[in-house]
């Protein structure tokens, strides 16, 4: 039953490994992004030191995705989704045992760890390359949908697992620091299962006879989205998750369990918007789902921003939860609607990279902002940001809705 939801008629099966993937790499990123600022602040760091890791592994993340865009195509997809496994695997192990700065920060750079709500690995572009092959038309709008929501639902699972280190120290006699490596070690065990499962995938195989080429025909369409999405990409490092936690437990005080319970929260409704992305799109076209979902949401973080109280912040900021992400598979099927098939690979790495590149340099701005007790105004830069993007797609691609 489960199978057959996620894999409808109009869909090739083979992709049932990057769905699973997906899944489990999103449970990792649900509790990293909440722990990692906990992690660096109880090692001694600062929290302009945590805005500058984030910032670093947002921008290793964006070179090894341009990596993947310009050179990619001459490799075997299959074998650069092993290596990105095996990646993500050394990087929990090895962050797991550091405690200094330098060496934790050129982890970070060279690493998976996520420390935003959505996926800004190197393993995107790859995986929606083979997600656009396996489907067509709204069918593959419909399939977006599936990796989107199970990304979101599973990183509200993994939200809730942030809890566990305060389990840990009183079950085992640990410290907090010893637990929460735990998490870290947990996380390289995630990236190994992730290797196994895509030993299974077929190599990728596209109806046109030609193989991955860089871009050619697509190149002016592919290079405006993707200023404008770096555009969106930088107001949202502004409050990327670690962030956002942050700003929750210096603003008022948030205990640990506390956060983990409200990202869950927030991630279960931004899983809920991933059903309804699909049918909005079939309905007012991806263009609109895209912007008329993404500036009410924005107009919810402003407000959070200047919330008198705890219960007003957190509202907001579920009902963001709620619309924010609801773009992202119409967003995803929007940029695979637009290129040649040869072109996919290129064209996901391309507007995936100012993305990353863009979200690499705020967190460390944010961070700044914070330090500087200027607590609501990463929230408000971002919002303002946001909304200037969505009216700036829409207005530039009108001709494709």
């Amino acid at each position: 039953m489960i199978s057959q939801w996620l894999l409808p008629d109009g869909i090739n099966r083979t992709v049932l490994p990057l769905l699973i993937g997906r899944s489990l790499r999103a449970f990792a990123d649900g509790y990293v992004a909440v722990l990692l600022p906990v992690y660096l602040l109880a090692l001694g760091f600062q929290t302009w030191e945590v805005g500058v890791l984030a910032t670093a592994t947002l921008l290793g993340s964006a070179l090894t995705t341009l990596a993947v865009g310009a050179w990619g195509h001459r490799f075997p997809s299959r074998r650069l989704l092993l290596g990105a496994a095996l990646l993500m695997t050394f990087t929990g192990f090895a962050f797991s045992t550091g405690s200094a700065f330098w060496p934790l920060l050129l982890i970070a750079f060279i690493g998976t760890l996520n420390p935003s709500s959505g996926d800004v690995s190197l393993f995107l572009p790859l995986e929606h390359a083979r997600l656009a092959e396996a489907a067509q038309g709204t069918t593959r709008t419909a399939l977006f949908a599936r990796y989107s929501l199970l990304g979101a639902l599973f990183a509200a699972v993994g939200a809730l697992a942030v809890a566990l280190p305060d389990h840990l120290v009183p079950l085992f006699g640990v410290s907090r620091i010893e637990a929460i490596r735990v998490m870290f070690i947990l996380y390289g065990l995630v990236g190994f299962s992730v290797w196994l499962l895509y030993l299974r995938l077929p190599e990728s195989h596209v109806e046109d006879p030609q193989p991955p080429k860089p871009l050619a025909a697509s190149r002016g369409v592919v290079l405006k989205l993707a200023t404008l999405f770096s555009v969106d990409a930088f107001a949202g490092g502004l409050v990327v998750n670690s962030l956002l936690a942050l700003w929750l437990f210096q603003r008022f005080g948030l205990s640990l369990t506390t956060a983990g319970t409200f990202f869950f929260w927030a991630g279960l409704l931004t899983a809920t918007s991933q059903l309804v992305a699909p049918l909005l799109a079939k309905r007012i076209g991806l263009l609109n789902t895209m912007v008329f979902t993404h500036i009410p949401a924005n107009l919810c973080l402003i407000g959070a921003a200047f919330a008198p109280g705890l219960e007003t912040a957190l509202g907001l900021l579920l009902l963001r939860a709620l619309l924010s992400q609801m773009d992202v598979p119409a967003r995803g099927a929007f940029v695979m609607s637009v290129v040649t098939p040869e072109e996919r690979t290129a064209a996901a790495s391309f507007t995936a990279v100012p993305r990353s590149l863009a979200s690499a340099v705020s967190p460390s701005l944010g961070g700044a902002l914070f330090a500087a007790g200027c607590l609501a105004a990463p929230l408000v830069a971002c919002g303002v940001l946001k909304i200037a993007y969505d009216l700036a797609l829409w207005k530039a691609f009108q001709r494709f809705k």
